[in-house]
């Protein structure tokens, strides 16, 4: 049954998870007139910043575990991305005819409704930023959030029916969708990832398919026509579908063909752009660039506006980053990587002579997808964090193979080992929560320990 939020006065809301999207959805809930309580597993040493914010508010807050009693009597439940949705007290609370909803689903009830939201196992991120400069180049009032870092329910104080709201949202955030509803939807592959959590491919590709259970015939669905997983989404969707493909044109959406990038329309083709003048390294970085340009074009942005936001754009941060030159060897930071497609890609975007740090906190990845690369490209790989034995065990022959167990050894040892012309790459095709406290967290000790070897 769906739930539609009509007045949150007095209600009874509990928040489950006090990560980013948690707090703000509790400090919202609390602005609208609701009686809240957060409750989170980790202890309150854990969550020590964000406490006294809450309590100041007026929030009630439990930590070190979820009581039984806490979930009873809710009027809503709002749960954070991080919690899995068979969480036990989620499942009993559902069974009491409890409505549970995400911090997405929470947002999007109050947005405005001109939504571009864009997924995928890779991209989502430098695809999310790059749309955003489009839509602001083309003139429209623009807020980007979700899953990139600004949760969405903290754009909607700032938003405005006008206002063009652009989210990068996770399979986590989907699975807890109920009214979510973009104009523009865009999946921009789908790769196996967070198996532990979704344990097979199917309900992983599933939850990602629900960014367009709600699109009607007005609205846009945007596909990678190379990816055969996105291609079936095509019969899933009610929304009219644009494509975007590298290697063949397509019948309505944006394409490479020669050494440019041109988008098809109902009545015309234009070119938008060479490829010499994208500022992103990587054919993975072409097909962002050509989904960004598939929004910004449904959306209504002028070509010549589009073609002069992607030729500004900038790399985002952890996202194949470049660091630092040191006697020639190029160091760069693909801490975002943080599953195998991920790294794939980053290998592919260098010719050779690559030292490769791998490792963190495993996914349930199957490593011997790299075997081919690892020997056609990479001189030896480091290994680090909880992973790194079960990816010896997958990788071992295609490579010269290093265990060094931290970041910061991996880093002193290609240092050492690394000669001029070669690449030291942070693309390690796991999660970061073993060492970290995310992938920005890991990314930014790489850069450091890479400037102080200048």
């Amino acid at each position: 049954m769906v739930f539609l939020i009509v007045d949150l006065k007095n209600k009874r809301v509990l928040v489950v998870g006090l990560g980013k999207s948690g707090v703000a959805s509790a400090l919202f809930l609390k602005s609208q007139g609701a009686q809240v309580t957060v409750s989170d597993s980790k202890s309150q040493d854990q969550l020590g910043k964000e406490i006294p914010v809450l309590l100041d508010h007026g929030i009630a807050v439990e930590t070190g575990a979820h009581g039984e009693r806490t979930f009873r009597g809710q009027d809503l439940i709002v749960v954070s991305p991080g919690v899995p949705v068979d969480a036990p007290p989620l499942v009993q609370a559902r069974s009491l005819g409890e409505p549970v909803i995400g911090e997405i689903e929470l947002a999007a009830q109050f947005l405005p409704k001109n939504i571009v939201a864009i997924t995928g196992s890779n991209g989502k991120t430098t695809t999310t930023t790059l749309t955003g400069e489009i839509l602001k180049a083309g003139g429209r009032p623009t807020l980007v959030g979700g899953n990139i870092g600004t949760p969405a329910v903290s754009l909607i104080e700032q938003s405005n029916p006008e206002t063009t709201i652009v989210l990068e949202v996770s399979s986590f955030q989907l699975e807890t969708i109920e009214t979510f509803h973009p104009k523009v939807a865009i999946v921009l592959n789908v790769t196996p990832d967070h198996l532990d959590r979704h344990r097979t491919f199917e309900a992983y590709a599933n939850a990602k398919a629900r960014i367009f259970e709600n699109q009607q015939p007005g609205d846009f669905t945007v596909l990678n026509a190379d990816d055969e997983t996105c291609a079936s989404f095509a019969q899933r969707t009610r929304a009219q579908v644009s494509w975007f493909s590298r290697k063949n044109e397509v019948p309505h959406g944006a394409y490479v063909t020669g050494n440019a990038i041109f988008f098809r329309d109902l009545d015309s083709q234009h070119e938008v752009l060479p490829l010499s003048e994208i500022p992103l390294k990587g054919n993975h970085n072409v097909e962002n660039v050509l989904a960004a340009v598939c929004a910004g074009l449904l959306m209504g942005c002028d070509l010549a506006k589009v073609r002069e936001a992607v030729r500004n754009f900038k790399a985002v941060e952890h996202r194949l980053e470049y660091v630092a030159s040191i006697r020639g060897v190029e160091y760069y930071n693909d801490s975002k990587a943080t599953n195998v497609d991920a790294t794939i890609k980053a290998l592919e975007s260098f010719p050779g002579s690559i030292h490769l740090i791998l490792g963190g906190k495993d996914k349930g990845s199957d490593y011997t997808v790299l075997n081919d690369l690892l020997r056609q490209r990479v001189k030896r790989v480091y290994t680090i964090g909880e992973a790194a034995e079960k990816i010896e065990s997958h990788i071992k022959g295609t490579t010269e193979v290093l265990y060094t167990g931290t970041l910061e050894a991996a880093i002193r040892k290609a240092h050492d080992a690394a000669q001029s012309g070669d690449v030291v790459l942070l693309a390690p095709a796991c999660a970061s929560f073993d060492q970290f406290q995310n992938y920005e967290h890991r990314g930014r000790t790489f850069k450091e320990a890479v400037k102080a070897l200048e």
